[in-house]
């Protein structure tokens, strides 16, 4: 199969779909790999470490995409990349399609194979491939929370940790999956006082047995989000509805708020979409940090982080075809969108007020 890894073009995204080791297991396969000239420059890769992977390089993402029958990315595509898929094609990478009913529109008139990382499943329950994200985007929120908590950033000119002697910043983290659990465990590390909130009992438990006496764990209710929320200097959003937009839960309260879950129409009342070039905006008094792609800040971590777990299903879908790897794989068939100019997702269609078809119906 042709496997093409186009350059991320949306803002400030150096993130690349396969490093130059996943493009060798790929080639061994006897797969051929396109990839677009300085790719994944970004992230210290030069063109000759894909040459020495056995990839060949070309001069535009124009020429990767005519090339291909697989392409490989990170970000969701950006409408000049949509105009170039094919229906013969299929498009592995994050799509997040229930905030994004434009994007949605433009990938059923492609006629082209969506599967989305952030829906495929495995037999735990889990998100394999968001995990990875969830993991860097967690952590990264306290980092951030805390620069934009300095007087210059608009914050209210509290120290994440505080000092012997002066209080220490109170972290509220709605949320207690992946990136939420993973944001606490930093806050906890900067020696806040950190409450995390989760309408699961059996995660609160789990979290109590993980962090003890370091944080406060809550049940999900108006009240609790409502009271934590008013009193908190640092507000973390981390609320994942698996396929569908994130809930809102939040209004207007809050010195600083980090919504993780952006990419899935955010947490909060005021929360909008930022990019890496102007990340913050300030509403209501109130700091907001909604960029959508927040692991691309730390791109060769990330990069690298996905891949790992990405690697495996691209494997599959190029050995066997993305039909039978669907077939022989119903945590893979999870990540099916679109196809066909159908919804195959649930929630996606539910959330865009589409009609569903089965991924079972479309193989």
């Amino acid at each position: 199969m042709k496997i093409g890894v186009p350059r991320e073009i949306k803002t400030q995204e150096f993130r690349v779909g396969l490093v130059p080791a996943c493009v060798r297991e790929l080639v061994a396969h006897g797969h051929e790999v396109l990839v677009e000239r300085d790719a994944a420059a970004g992230i210290g890769f030069a063109d000759d470490a894909y040459r020495a992977a056995g990839a060949t390089v070309l001069a535009t993402g124009e020429e990767v995409f005519a090339g291909a029958e697989l392409i490989v990315k990170v970000k969701e595509p950006l409408p000049a990349e949509i105009a170039r898929l094919r229906a013969d094609q299929v498009l592995f990478t994050y799509l997040h399609l229930a905030a994004d009913p434009t994007q949605t529109q433009g990938l059923i008139r492609s006629g082209a194979t969506c599967i989305a990382y952030e829906t495929v499943t495995d037999a735990h329950g889990g998100l394999p491939l968001l995990s990875p994200m969830s993991e860097v985007a967690g952590r990264m929120s306290v980092h951030v929370g805390a620069h934009c908590l300095e007087k210059e950033q608009g914050g209210a000119g509290i120290l994440l940790g505080g000092v012997p002697g002066v209080t220490a910043a109170k972290v509220v983290v709605l949320g207690g999956g992946v990136s939420g659990t993973n944001a606490a465990r930093v806050a906890i590390g900067f020696e806040a006082s950190v409450t995390v909130i989760d309408k699961s009992l059996a995660r609160l438990k789990e979290l109590d047995l993980q962090f003890g006496a370091q944080a406060q764990t809550l049940f999900a209710t108006s009240e609790s989000i409502e009271h934590s929320v008013v009193n908190a200097d640092l507000v973390i959003g981390a609320v994942l509805v698996p396929g569908g937009a994130a809930p809102k839960l939040v209004t207007r309260d809050g010195s600083v708020l980090v919504d993780i879950a952006i990419d899935q129409g955010g947490c909060f009342e005021t929360s909008r979409p930022t990019t890496h070039s102007a990340p913050t905006y300030v509403e209501e008094g109130v700091v907001h940090y909604c960029v959508t792609n927040m692991p691309g800040a730390v791109a060769r971590t990330s990069t690298f982080a996905l891949n790992n777990a990405t690697l495996p299903f691209v494997l599959a879908l190029a050995d066997k075809g993305w039909r039978q790897a669907l077939r022989d794989d119903p945590h893979l068939r999870d990540g099916l969108n679109v196809q066909g100019g159908r919804i195959a997702h649930a929630a996606v269609a539910r959330d865009l007020g589409l009609t569903h078809s089965p991924a079972e119906s479309l193989l």
